[in-house]
Order: C-alpha cells, then structure tokens, then sequence
C-alpha cells in the first residue's frame, strides 16, 4: 500500500489545513505532507474564502481522495477505531460531534475578521462586535466541556476530533490578543504545547512562503 498523503495549503494561514493534519496525526497515520502552490488560484480562493467551497486538505489513502475536514475525520475514524478520535461515553460523543459541526459550519465573522496567521501577533487588537459574539460562543463551548468532561481536553484525558477542530481557534486568540482566563487560558496553552500543535507551528515559522497581504490584518486602535 502506497504512504498515505496530506496535500495541504499554507501553514502559516491556513486554518483548515491544520485541522486536516492535526487529524491524521490523532489518528496515528503515517502519511506525508504535500504542500500545493499558493500561486494557484484555486488554493489562493480557499485561503481567502473566496472559493465556493473548502477542499484543501486532501487525504489520498488506500485508493482513496477525501477532501472536507469532517470527512478527513470520519474516515480516520473509521480505519483507526483503536485511535479513540471520537470519546467512548455516548453523551460525550454527541457533544463531539456537535460541536465540531458548529466550528465546520460556523463562526463566519471570526474567520473573516482574524485570520489565522501564526507568524503574526497584533497586541491591542481590536475586535468588533461580529467576531466577539462568535468569540464568547466558543469560549462558552469551552467552558461547558471543560466543567462537565473534566479537561484538560475538551471532552476528558486525551484529545479528540474537537479539540483538532477548535485548535486553529487558539492560535487566533493569541494572535489577535484575545485575553482568556481560567480554564479556558489553560485549555489554550495545553493545545499550543500538543506535540502535533508544536511540530505544526514550527513548519510555519519556516516556510519560505510570502506574506499574502490580504490576510495580514493590522491592529486597530
């Protein structure tokens, strides 16, 4: 059987792309990373939501090409079972499912407004109202299954499909300066010192790519 591969966008910017790579890590594949030209004008479209549709990441496995992140996941999910992507506990795992949906499906005015961009930082960065709505949801999602899971991951002891779909998330916050506390500071922290998380950031910090300077949003005060 052929290795596995990951074709990915940037990942400096790309927030999608890091759900897709921290998945397949979750899951234990062995695979490789295939980064696709950003001069392309379909990839360049997906990284500014201008495209009609998100498919970047891309799993080729087993004969196999699956695009989507929600279906990178089940699929993983599927080969994997033994990977414990989705937690055991029924409850647990609807709520998994829920709200990773939610961030699949939502949180438009965070995408536009604070970009992923990890090489960036922008104290004092103010956010409007639009983005801070989604903000509080996401925390309020935090805090219900950090309180009724116990943490220090979203749904118990080791992370799962969530907290790869809410991670990019935690880079925005300390890209834009969110200020958190409590629980939610130390689910932060415990996700940037995840050693997919960290192995990720590192290869953003050297990729030779330009800046795309429609996604290198300034502070404002």
């Amino acid at each position: 059987m052929d290795r596995a591969r990951l074709v990915i966008s940037s990942r400096n910017y790309s927030s999608w792309s890091l759900r897709g790579f921290l998945l397949a890590r979750l899951a234990g594949l062995d695979f490789v990373v295939e980064p696709v030209d950003l001069d392309d004008p379909a990839a360049r479209a997906e990284l500014l939501l201008q495209a009609s549709s998100i498919r970047i990441p891309c799993l080729f496995h087993d004969g196999l090409r699956i695009w989507d992140t929600m279906a990178i996941a089940e699929h993983l999910n599927e080969i994997r079972p033994e990977a414990g992507m989705l937690p055991a506990d029924r409850e647990a795992r609807a709520r998994c499912r829920s709200i990773s949906g939610e961030m699949h499906s939502g949180f438009h005015a965070l995408r536009a407004s604070l970009p992923m961009n990890l090489r960036a930082h922008r104290p004092g960065f103010r956010v409007w109202s639009g983005p801070r709505a989604d903000i509080d949801r996401i925390l309020f999602i935090w805090e219900r299954c950090l309180g009724r899971w116990g943490g220090p991951w979203l749904f118990g002891e080791r992370p799962c499909v969530a907290d790869a779909m809410y991670a990019p998330v935690v880079t925005r916050f300390l890209t834009y300066d969110v200020k958190l506390i409590g629980g939610c500071a130390a689910y932060a922290q415990r996700v940037m010192e995840w050693a997919p998380m960290a192995e990720w950031v590192a290869a953003a910090q050297e990729e030779p790519e330009p800046p795309i300077h429609e996604l290198e949003v300034e502070a404002e005060f």
